[in-house]
């Protein structure tokens, strides 16, 4: 019967979503600004790209680069997207204190909202890629694709976001409208410490133990792999986690999971049983 009903809270919450997202314009125009703005987005970076290496696309760093950056679309987004909802409810529909004492799992909801936006920004992603192998050259499947490497990793990539992003979403329940600024504060340090746009052994030594805390390094090596081993077997030795088997990276990439997973909910729990006691679960900021 839990799970029925937490099933039932997910996929209301879910459908919610979608009406949140979508009904700001009418079906063409989403689908459309849903096309363009993943590229327009990305080809911000591959500008930025050609102007420094004049031009050279043919290149596994290139795909490196490129795919990277097309996969921490999941990371900013669903970061974004969990503290949001928060947010949302709290402060422009103020229906945040209806939901909350409601007869269902808060972060069941919470999920729920936020799964939505995975499938948009999945959408982007899968466009982005699309873009990237038939007009730029991206060799993403040139040898093969690892599937069971790039499910498996997708999916606790995924997982460890959501929960991530409750941490932050708990934080929400502290803050007035500063969740932007720690979204992008934290997204911000992934993109630099993670190996989005370049191996992290570029960065000082002493950095480098950061990265390798981090699961979005393990992340987005294992994404790599698995779509694109030629390539990445091209590039491996300057990774950083060139000394890691394919096995060893998911093993990396599940334990760090599993360890912001403990971290997560508990910042989550502090920070309610804190918003509870200081009556801040339906406070708005009113600026």
């Amino acid at each position: 019967m839990a799970v029925t009903n937490d099933l039932r809270t997910f996929k209301n919450a879910a459908w919610l979503g979608w009406q949140m997202e979508a009904n700001w314009t009418d079906p063409f125009l989403f689908a459309t600004y849903s096309i363009v703005r993943p590229i327009a987005g990305t080809l911000i970076l591959v500008f930025m790209y050609l102007v420094i290496t004049n031009g050279e696309t043919e290149t596994a760093f290139f795909s490196y680069m490129y795919v990277g950056n097309a996969f921490y679309m999941f990371v900013a987004e669903v970061l974004f997207g969990v503290t949001w909802v928060i947010h949302d409810d709290r402060e422009h529909f103020m229906t945040l204190k209806q939901v909350y004492i409601a007869p269902i799992k808060f972060y069941v909801y919470v999920f729920g909202r936020s799964a939505i936006k995975i499938a948009i920004v999945s959408i982007g992603v899968l466009i982005t890629l699309a873009f990237g192998v038939f007009v730029l050259g991206v060799q993403v499947g040139s040898g093969g694709v690892d599937v069971p490497l790039f499910v498996l990793s997708l999916l606790l990539g995924l997982s460890m976001l959501l929960v991530m992003g409750l941490a932050m979403g708990g934080l929400t329940f502290l803050t007035a409208k500063h969740e932007g600024g720690i979204n992008e504060g934290v997204a911000g340090v992934f993109y630099v410490l993670s190996g989005v746009i370049f191996p992290i052994t570029v960065l000082p030594h002493w950095v480098q133990g950061i990265s390798m805390a981090l699961p979005v390094t393990y992340w987005m090596e294992a994404i790599r792999r698995g779509l694109m081993p030629d390539a990445m077997s091209e590039i491996a030795k300057g990774t950083g986690l060139e000394g890691l088997s394919n096995l060893e990276l998911v093993g990396a990439l599940l334990l760090s999971a599993f360890a912001f997973l403990v971290l997560s909910v508990a910042v989550f729990k502090y920070a309610d049983k804190v918003a509870r006691r200081k009556g801040k679960i339906d406070w708005t900021s009113a600026y």
